[in-house]
């Protein structure tokens, strides 16, 4: 590449910075172009036709930089970016072109990078990332644009290869194209329309012989979100109806472009992010706009939905696509709430409907096979989450006040599904907070009426906010309205949505902050950006008035300056002080220093999500023994629910935690402790570990084989931590101690604690001839009559190893129909997945997942349904019948890791591989028991040969082994 390039050759890169009306900002734009480290760069400026000094600032830049900025002029204003733009492409000398907007800035480096591309891959048109820059940000806010595209380099030979190109990044500004491949393809910007950029990349890339992308930053994107709406670029304008209408227009260019080279691959993945993305962006606002608005609206998008394939409703998110239906069929009753879930996507807007054990949005549509398949969101757990956890839809039904500034409010909270009973005991409040964090001040009023209405509960509210709201002044400009409810003693909150309510003809009300009247004097309603109810301090005396103009000089004035940046270094500290790294140092440096507590014992379960396991039966095992130790139980998550209250409770990676494992004389975990925490040589770490192993582990697996060297060496320090190791067969010696390369001695030969009350539970079996089922089957409502199968699968992870979403594997409802008259199913999911299962299985099938320990169901169960999981192990203790659904088997047992032995030879059960076949061995559970039974002996011997009952007192007897105490004894 030729970077020194003579005035004779011209340039490599012509830059077209087009503007109008921006005097302000275009020097800095053209600068950002005659500052490239690449030399042979031109800017050719385009002015739209400017009304204020933008023409002759651009003249000035190019008198002072003659020959590198050259600048044009439209007769005309275009009203778009499309006509200076093909007038740069025309003027361009450079033998390749790029696009700067006069707001906009490109890296230092863009142009260098983008041209060293094109030249080394002969490409027609080179891509690199684009960051988006929150101006008004006082955080300084960047984003990159669609980063996972330019994730490393690659060569396109078509747009098919990377579809999501074309969908996602449609800017043209982030791009270098061969002047030349413009000019012969014809390619030039639509004049007359806004979001030109969509159409012109679309054409490029269908054009382009061959496309680069690089992961190199090159053009910074300035976004101004809370300006003056005419300040504003036009592609954030969207509460105008013409900026919809346009990008409807050009959508539909892009589809008959698509259908012209029957590319129907592309339009499906385009018609996806059209209902993801494009609609979206208009969809969210539409609950604050007006009833024409909404009509012009629905014109504008239903005839373009009718031509969106179906295929790519199932693609979208369930909300995208449920809006979109509605937005078809004009829905507004049911479509404006879920326009607010898309503002506020944790909230549930709608009420739900239940029909043939499915969860609807709505009642109506469902007699139309598209509705129902759209507006099932049974798979999202409204049914079965925590009620406390739901983000509930609270909607304004009317507002005013009694000119003594006292607020009159109502509404209605979404009641889904009932599931706020009529008997339930109901109390509420409005509580009024500040919106700055840090700020702890809250005020109450209580509500005057709650009751049930059809589907919704009713409130009402009379809040005094002259008399009863003092806030500070100048720091607690906005307040926030929250309603809390509390229903038999559960909290929930709402945010109040403004959706059918006019504020803009609402009074002021008078208040007195606590800084007196002259900062503020007044609270004025608004909505927030998320649709919400907020309050605004406000001066509106002349008084008032004038004294905040003078408190905001000081503010932004330089002790206003320092005073922020004060406050920010505080907030920076904070963060610093709680940051991953923070915590290591303290922990290693510090806390490490401290003396070891004698009998402190830190115990943990599955990373602290459970208290389960052979922690838990270790631990249990400690007090029944009357052990004197202090016990420490980490936990994940935001409670300890479901922890044991007799020992302390730390947060997993808090301050108290690191605290805990620094001085403790014994870890006992079932997986490992955080990998970046040493281990003191005074500290004894009992590795318990989690299950036997079919799939390969370790340094046997090929991920680990092919790391550095001292990737290596850093992960096997890890594995070195443990001192003991329990295994339950020599198959764990040769697998799973094999492949952490323990040391010799390090595992221990006692079976996993966790699994002695099954060994106990045989042998009780085998003394008395009957079953007990114990408490948990009244628990979970299970009558005497019913047999229960446990079905328990363990998690899928895609090639990066990112866990999949649960999937049974087999339809549950056909399954719940053939048997549910006599069997109760319980589902056990992996602790990394999650179920939703439908209400129509509601005592057919049950979710068990959030029991933390899986040994009471194991002894419940009369039969276990398995795929891979190691509960296999365990469950044979008990010498009933297991299935293996084995339906993705060569898939699971072909993947990188492998398996370290064939479980359709071992298995002892049958193992099916399509619903038919798990069907049957269901139907004949009950011979395929004897049948299997010497199997079973087999598979016992093989893999638990250790597990004999004694487990948790054999690691107890360990415990005071290392202490120089016996079971029991004093500490």
């Amino acid at each position: 590449m030729n970077t020194m390039r003579g005035p004779a050759a011209g340039p490599d890169v012509s830059v077209v910075v087009i503007a109008y009306n921006d005097a302000a900002r275009l020097p800095t734009a053209v600068r950002s172009v005659l500052e490239q480290t690449l030399h042979g760069v031109e800017a050719v400026v385009v002015d739209d036709c400017s009304t204020d000094g933008t023409y002759e600032t651009a003249r000035a830049l190019a008198a002072e930089h003659p020959g590198r900025v050259r600048v044009f002029r439209l007769p005309e204003n275009s009203g778009g970016c499309g006509a200076p733009r093909n007038r740069g492409i025309a003027e361009a000398r450079g033998s390749f072109v790029m696009f700067l907007d006069s707001d906009d800035e490109l890296e230092r480096n863009a142009c260098r990078n983008l041209l060293e591309a094109a030249e080394r891959t002969e490409a027609d048109l080179v891509s690199g990332l684009c960051v988006r820059v929150h101006v008004a940000n006082r955080h300084g806010k960047k984003v990159e644009w669609y980063p996972w595209l330019y994730r490393h380099s690659q060569v396109l030979e078509s747009i098919g290869e990377l579809p999501d190109l074309l969908v996602f990044d449609t800017l043209s500004t982030n791009k270098c194209y061969r002047r030349d491949f413009l000019l012969e393809r014809d390619l030039r910007f639509p004049v007359g329309i806004h979001y030109e950029d969509l159409l012109f990349s679309a054409r490029a890339y269908l054009a382009a012989r061959r496309i680069a992308l690089i992961p190199n930053r090159v053009y910074f994107w300035n976004v101004v979100e809370n300006g003056d709406a005419a300040a504003r670029s036009i592609s954030n304008r969207r509460h105008e109806i013409a900026n919809f209408a346009h990008r409807m227009e050009i959508h539909r260019r892009i589809d008959e472009l698509l259908e012209q080279q029957r590319l129907s691959d592309l339009k499906f993945h385009k018609d996806v992010k059209f209902l993801k993305h494009d609609l979206v962006l208009h969809l969210r606002d539409l609950p604050l706009l007006d009833a024409e608005y909404r009509r012009r609206f629905a014109e504008l998008a239903a005839g373009y939905l009718d031509g969106v394939d179906p295929s790519a409703y199932a693609a979208a998110e369930p909300v995208h696509a449920i809006c979109a239906y509605l937005l078809r069929k004009q829905d507004w009753d049911n479509l404006l709430p879920a326009a607010d879930t898309l503002a506020n996507r944790a909230k549930l807007s709608s009420p739900l409907v239940e029909r043939n054990g499915r969860v609807y949005w709505c009642a109506e549509h469902l007699d139309d096979p598209e509705g129902r398949a759209v507006l099932d969101v049974t798979d999202a757990g409204y049914h079965t989450g925590p009620l406390e956890r739901l983000f509930l839809r609270n909607r304004l039904t009317s507002y005013g006040d009694d000119g003594r500034g006292t607020l009159r409010l109502a509404g209605n909270v979404v009641n889904p599904l009932g599931r706020i009973a009529r008997s339930a005991r109901l109390r509420g409040r409005l509580e009024f907070r500040p919106r700055r964090k840090g700020l702890r001040t809250v005020h109450c009023f209580p509500l005057t009426a709650l009751r049930w209405g059809d589907r919704y509960l009713e409130w009402e509210a009379a809040a005094g906010l002259t008399h009863g709201l003092r806030p500070l002044g100048v720091i607690d400009a906005v307040w926030d309205v929250r309603l809390v409810l509390d229903v038999d003693g559960t909290r929930l909150r709402t945010r109040i949505s403004v959706d059918g309510v006019d504020l803009d003809g609402a009074r002021s009300l008078p208040v007195r902050p606590r800084l007196t009247r002259l900062v503020a004097d007044h609270l004025l309603p608004e909505v927030s950006r998320r649709g919400h109810l907020a309050f605004r301090l406000v001066a509106e005396g002349a008084v008032a008035s004038r004294a905040t103009r003078s408190i905001g000089g000081l503010v932004t004035g330089r002790p206003g300056s320092l005073a922020k940046r004060g406050l920010r270094g505080a907030r920076q500290v904070r963060r610093r002080m709680n940051s991953g790294p923070t915590k290591i140092g303290v922990y290693h440096r510090l806390f490490c220093r401290l003396p070891v507590r004698p009998g402190l014992i830190v115990f943990e379960s599955h990373l602290g999500k459970q208290y389960s396991d052979s922690p838990r039966a270790v631990y249990e095992e400690l007090r029944h023994l009357g052990v004197p130790f202090e016990g420490v139980w980490s936990y994940a998550g935001r409670s300890a629910d479901g922890f044991p209250r007799d020992a302390v409770l730390v947060r997993r990676w808090g301050w108290r935690y690191l605290l805990a494992l620094a001085r403790a004389d014994f870890w006992i975990d079932n997986q490992g402790f955080p990998l970046k925490l040493a281990k003191r040589s005074r500290t004894t770490y009992i590795q318990t570990w989690h299950g036997s192993a079919l799939k390969r582990m370790g340094f046997d697996e090929p991920r680990l084989r092919m790391m550095t060297r001292p990737a290596q060496e850093a992960h096997q320090r890890v594995l070195d931590r443990f001192d003991h190791f329990l295994v339950r067969s020599e198959h764990d010696v040769r697998t799973l101690a094999a492949a952490f390369r323990l040391r010799s001695g390090v595992p221990v030969r006692t079976g996993y604690p966790r699994n002695d009350p099954l060994v106990a539970e045989r042998r009780r079996e085998e003394l008395t001839g009957a079953r007990s089922r114990g408490p948990l089957a009244a628990e979970l409502g299970i009558e005497d009559d019913r047999m229960v199968l446990l079905y328990a699968p363990t998690f899928r992870a895609d090639a990066s190893g990112k866990v999949r979403n649960f999937e049974p594997g087999f339809d549950l409802e056909a399954f719940a129909r053939r048997f549910g008259d006599r069997i109760t199913l319980l589902v056990r999911a992996h602790y990394l997945n999650r179920v939703v299962l439908p209400p129509g299985l509601r005592g057919k099938v049950v979710d068990v997942t959030s029991q933390h320990d899986v040994t009471p169901l194991l002894a419940l169960a009369d039969g276990l349904i398995t795929d891979y999981s190691s509960l296999m192990f365990d469950y044979a203790l008990l010498d009933r019948p297991m299935i293996f659904f084995a339906h993705d088997y060569d898939a699971y047992a072909g993947e990188s890791r492998g398996t370290y032995f064939d479980l359709r030879l071992k298995a002892p059960g049958p193992v099916a591989e399509t619903e038919e076949e798990l069907f049957a061995a269901v139907a004949d559970l009950k011979s395929a028991g004897p049948v299997y039974a010497e199997a079973r002996q087999r598979f016992v011997a093989e893999f638990g040969e250790y597990d004999r009952g004694d487990a948790a007192r054999r690691v107890v007897e360990l415990i005071a082994l290392k202490r120089g105490t016996a079971p029991g004894g004093p500490a």
